[in-house]
């Protein structure tokens, strides 16, 4: 592709106006829809199975898709300049390629994978977490597709982390109780949902390409095959047990608190997984990204300057994961059933 808009053919607009998401009912995938709806500059376009009972944003296109019938996934992409993979740890390990295949034979230029975590370049943590290679090797079938990827960058989604129950961020808040890995002060960089959403939005609000080359301003292009670095805290499980505890008007009598060994965790949960309990996951998931040292802090990287991203209150955010609590209990009910 010409390297500006100047080069372009007949009809080209230089900007992402039609954007396609699969999951845009889902956990980020809501969030990054409506913001991206809230720009007012997008039409965007819901993948769904027939089946799905996910509600919508107000203003998504739908279309359906079956997932087994390559032909309808590119037929609901033909068109589309951006596409945004969203999907739960639960679907099956190959649909992430089938989409990216069909994306392919759709023509789309740029695809944002399902790998929304911390610094792509800490190649030893995604591999303790079993994350990494998985997320590298989706953006490698989409470079061998001829398409160009931009990746989020986020930490651990804070709201969603925070609300998870006791494997994530050690907080069960109908028990009133906190798991602490170590002393509590290893400190992580966290985005909201919101923050996600936004920055997503921000991005394909930029124009495709510069205009010239003397245009030095910041287009979607600045950012093809890379990480976008993202934060809207960063804390240690402390920082957020004294948040937590503002929020609820509550004191450390209220609240059972153990301590536990971030590597001892790690590998309890590693065995779990294993002999195939992928409950140990998000133990395992969690502990490793709090080692002391070696943990998910990329906030030397965070653009968020650069994208002109608001800065974030924390006791706001806690606030949005407590308002998460039960439909993430809820959630967990629906997928044992």
């Amino acid at each position: 592709m010409p390297k500006y808009a100047k080069n372009q053919g007949a009809g080209f607009t230089n900007a992402i106006e039609r954007v396609a998401i699969v999951g845009a009912g889902g956990t980020v995938g809501s969030h990054i829809a409506k913001a991206l709806l809230e720009t007012g500059r997008h039409t965007v376009t819901a993948l769904s199975r027939k089946d799905s009972g996910n509600r919508l944003p107000e203003g998504v296109l739908v279309t359906s898709i079956d997932y087994n019938d390559e032909a309808t996934i590119v037929a609901a992409l033909k068109g589309q300049q951006f596409l945004i993979i969203t999907m739960a740890p639960t679907a099956p390990r190959d649909t992430h390629s089938k989409i990216v295949q069909a994306a392919a034979k759709a023509g789309i230029p740029y695809v944002m994978p399902n790998g929304y975590g911390g610094d792509i370049d800490n190649i030893k943590l995604g591999e303790d977490t079993m994350l990494g290679p998985i997320a590298k090797a989706n953006r490698d079938e989409i470079e061998s597709l001829g398409m160009q990827w931009i990746t989020m960058c986020c930490g651990f989604w804070y709201d969603y982390s925070l609300a998870g129950g006791d494997a994530r961020f050690g907080f069960d808040f109908d028990k009133r109780s906190l798991t602490i890995y170590d002393d509590g002060n290893t400190k992580n960089s966290t985005s909201t949902l919101s923050q996600v959403g936004r920055t997503v939005a921000k991005v394909l609000s930029l124009n495709e390409l510069p205009e010239n080359e003397n245009d030095e301003s910041l287009t979607l292009s600045t950012f093809l095959n890379k990480g976008v670095y993202i934060k809207s805290h960063v804390v240690s499980q402390n920082d957020m047990f004294e948040s937590v505890k503002r929020v609820t008007g509550t004191t450390n009598a209220a609240w059972t608190v153990t301590y536990i060994d971030s590597k001892k965790r790690y590998e309890d949960g590693l065995a779990q997984v294993k002999v195939g309990n992928m409950a140990g996951f998000g133990k395992m998931l969690y502990a490793r990204a709090f080692y002391p040292g070696d943990c998910y802090d990329h906030s030397a990287k965070v653009q968020n300057a650069l994208l002109e991203l608001p800065d974030e209150i924390l006791d706001e955010s806690t606030k949005a994961g407590l308002d998460l609590v039960k439909e993430l209990q809820l959630r967990v009910e629906r997928m044992a059933a």
